[in-house]
């Protein structure tokens, strides 16, 4: 009887044992999200990025959520108003991780160190130029890392969804990723139409590499809505802004809504599009007798976009067999 009950015990305790074991097992698996975009250095504008980042957070509650900025140049105005007190004192309301904000590799880093090795880095980017196409590069450079014993390996599984308007490649139509982004659009032309107005995106464009996936865009969404003008031009690169206006006025436009086609409205949307400079997109068109009416609003506070975003980090979990 006692080598019965002794074994009953032992029975049990081997149990115990590997449950406590499969629990410590799955305790290892840390998932985080990496939201990267180019950032801003306006506060108004980070609603964009952090309004982002609650969605996400809201979608998938139990994983990390955090915030990169690709910009050197963005995160190092962050950085010097660390220590400015007029500036926290004039905005109170900014993130500490905004103004401690970090690059990917840095925010991807932190995270390993902290013990998440299951990470989807999320690109806030328009389209796949030439932020996303670094981005990738740096996602693609840590996967090739190859430790000796694979337990030590730094990640289990590090990857990289795609941008709003797609990528080229088989997995995914980016032709559907178009139309899905036009539709989400629908607020844009709507305000267009109710004014009687054409409808002008400024994107950012690249010098680079090619910007045809604005050309594009332009055509889908002047396929899904035919009552309505629509153009779109770039700060660097083709379309420009000249080949906007002889659109303009080709078509003999009288008036326009201008809003940039970027995830923020920072320093492009308040200076390049609609600053005071004779130069400003808002003051060329003006100047030839067009009536502007500026919306100074990144499409990243659309939340059909946090959707679409929602949606690619869904996509990218499902291939890479990631449970969120």
């Amino acid at each position: 009887m006692k080598k019965f009950n002794y074994f009953c015990i032992a029975f049990i305790l081997s149990l115990s044992l590997a449950a406590s074991s499969f629990a410590m097992g799955r305790q290892k698996i840390k998932k985080a999200i990496v939201l990267a975009g180019f950032g801003t250095s306006y506060p108004s504008a980070l609603i964009s990025f952090t309004d982002l980042q609650k969605e996400a957070q809201k979608a998938f509650p139990g994983v990390k959520v955090k915030i990169a900025f690709t910009s050197n140049i963005i995160r190092r105005i962050w950085h010097k108003r660390q220590d400015d007190k007029q500036f926290l004192k004039d905005n109170k309301n900014i993130p500490e991780e905004i103004l401690f904000v970090k690059g990917p590799l840095a925010t991807i880093a932190d995270l390993q160190d902290e013990g998440y090795n299951t990470i989807i880095v999320q690109p806030t980017h328009v389209y796949e130029g030439e932020e996303y196409t670094d981005l990738s590069s740096y996602i693609s450079g840590l996967n090739a890392i190859k430790t000796v014993k694979k337990k030590y390996m730094p990640f289990k599984k590090l990857v990289l969804g795609r941008p709003i308007l797609g990528k080229k490649g088989p997995e995914y139509d980016y032709h559907k990723d178009m139309e899905i982004g036009a539709k989400a659009m629908a607020g844009d032309v709507a305000l267009a139409k109710n004014n009687r107005a054409a409808l002008v995106y400024m994107g950012h464009g690249n010098e680079f590499l090619t910007t045809g996936a604005y050309i594009e865009f332009q055509q889908t969404m002047r396929k899904m809505y035919p009552d309505t003008p629509i153009f779109i031009g770039t700060v660097e690169g083709y379309p420009s802004l000249e080949n906007v206006v002889n659109g303009l006025m080709h078509s003999k436009i009288k008036k326009i809504v201008l809003k940039p086609l970027m995830i923020v409205a920072g320093d492009h949307a308040n200076n390049d599009m609609a600053g005071k400079d004779d130069d400003s997109w808002k003051n060329v068109i003006k100047a030839h007798g067009i009536r502007v009416i500026t919306v100074i609003h990144g499409i990243g506070e659309n939340p059909e976009i946090g959707k679409i975003l929602i949606r690619h980090i869904k996509d990218a979990a499902k291939d890479n067999k990631i449970k969120l």
